[in-house]
């Protein structure tokens, strides 16, 4: 516990060194701050009818109001909130699949590592959408909690295969040869000895599962296939592109939302450059 300790603080002593993580968290941070607003500000959602539909941005409504007569900054407010939360629920959730089986997988070798390889080459040239767009029209009830689960599911196979290539190689190393013969059993040597070397592959991972499932989400959403009741920004681009606000020049109802998703990627594309670039030498900046 000590060495993951010590590992994860030298992790983030080298990530507040490196500029474009810096950049992508305080702009991730500004999101997540984005979304809370409603709890912090004590502003409950929007009902139906609560003010006058279609209304162009006032002082009163700065983004004017939906079709069901909702303030849409509030809407909006809200939809950051959901999708994030799908985003890191998925993220998470698929991250520690990933992981788990990368390490044991990539470890154990054998007959483990063929099975757990075998079942992510499956899943990886399983048509996602296609699957995706049937799994969630066939579900009648899709929770926000189903769908981040769902997007989980289909969302770690790129950290197994990181993962595993990078336990093959060393697993053969000096120390690791050691804790075997210290006695260390193979859960102890994962563990404690594997995987604090491996924080920034699992950390950048992560960083791409939760991109991976936001992208998922709002692609689910826009086609209609989303969580009933639920209000997320892919919801909010595709009443915009039912009402054709594209075409009547309704900027408010399209660009908001738009904008909430390119700052998102933006800072995460930039965390997993900073990732890289502390993980892999050959991207590392002196």
């Amino acid at each position: 516990m000590r060495k993951m300790s010590d590992s994860l603080q030298s992790a983030v002593k080298t990530l507040g060194r490196n500029k474009k993580f810096v950049g992508g968290f305080s702009v991730l941070i500004a999101m997540v701050i984005i979304g809370f607003l409603p709890y912090i500000l004590a502003i409950p959602f929007p009902e139906f009818g609560s003010v006058p539909s279609f209304k162009r941005p006032s002082s009163e409504f700065p983004l004017g109001s939906d079709g069901l007569g909702r303030n849409l900054l509030v809407v909006l407010l809200y939809s950051v909130q959901t999708s994030l939360y799908i985003g890191f629920l998925a993220g998470t959730f698929g991250t520690i699949l990933g992981v788990s089986i990368g390490l044991f997988g990539g470890y154990m070798g054998g007959f483990v590592d063929d099975t757990l390889r075998t079942l992510t080459d499956i899943f990886l040239v399983i048509p996602l959408w296609p699957l995706l767009i049937l799994i969630s029209a066939s579900v009648r009830s899709l929770s926000i909690s189903n769908m981040a689960f769902l997007l989980a599911a289909f969302s770690w196979q790129g950290s197994a295969r990181t993962i595993r290539a990078q336990v093959m190689s060393l697993r053969e190393r000096e120390f690791i040869n050691i804790a075997r013969l210290s006695g260390l059993q193979a859960p102890g040597i994962i563990f404690t000895e594997i995987l604090p070397n491996m924080i920034p592959f699992v950390a950048a991972g992560f960083v791409m599962s939760v991109t991976n499932a936001m992208l998922a989400e709002v692609s689910l959403e826009v086609i209609g296939l989303g969580p009933p009741g639920a209000t997320t920004i892919g919801l909010m681009i595709y009443w915009a592109t039912q009402y054709a606000a594209t075409v009547k020049g309704w900027w408010w109802w399209i660009l908001p939302p738009v904008g909430i998703l390119v700052a998102t990627f933006t800072s995460l594309y930039l965390m997993t450059l900073g990732f890289d670039e502390i993980g892999n030498p050959r991207t590392r900046v002196k």
